[in-house]
C-alpha cells in the first residue's frame, strides 16, 4: 500500500504488488486518470504486506480517511490516529466538543 503526494499537493492512496513499476506507471501518465493529470508525483508512505488482499484492505482503509489523518500517518504519528477518526470528530462536534466546519 503507498500514498503518492500529487503536483496539486492532494493523496492518492494505492495498492501494488510491484511498487517501483507502479511509480513509473504514475510518473508516465499510465493507468491512472487521477494521477496522470497531477503529475509528477512523489512517493511519501509505503507499508508493505505478506498478502495482496492486506494492502487492498488498508488502501480502501486509508482511501476513506480525511486529510489530516493521512497526514498523520504520512509523519509517522501512529498516537494521533485514532484522534482523526471521522467519526470520533462527528461525535465530539455532536457532543459540543469540537465546532461544526
Amino acid at each position: 500500500m503507498y500514498i503518492l503526494e500529487c503536483s496539486d499537493g492532494s493523496y492518492y492512496v494505492g495498492s501494488t504488488r510491484d511498487l517501483e513499476h507502479r511509480l513509473g506507471q504514475h510518473q508516465n501518465g499510465i493507468g491512472c486518470a487521477y494521477t496522470s493529470s497531477r503529475r509528477p508525483v512523489k512517493l511519501v508512505y509505503a507499508a508493505d504486506f505478506d498478502r495482496i488482499d492486506e494492502a487492498y484492505a488498508a488502501e480502501k482503509q486509508v482511501q476513506g480517511w480525511g486529510r489530516a489523518k493521512r497526514l498523520a500517518l504520512i509523519e509517522g504519528r501512529f498516537g494521533d490516529l485514532p484522534g482523526l477518526s471521522r467519526s470520533s470528530n462527528k461525535r465530539a462536534e455532536d457532543e459540543g466538543n469540537l465546532p461544526a466546519d
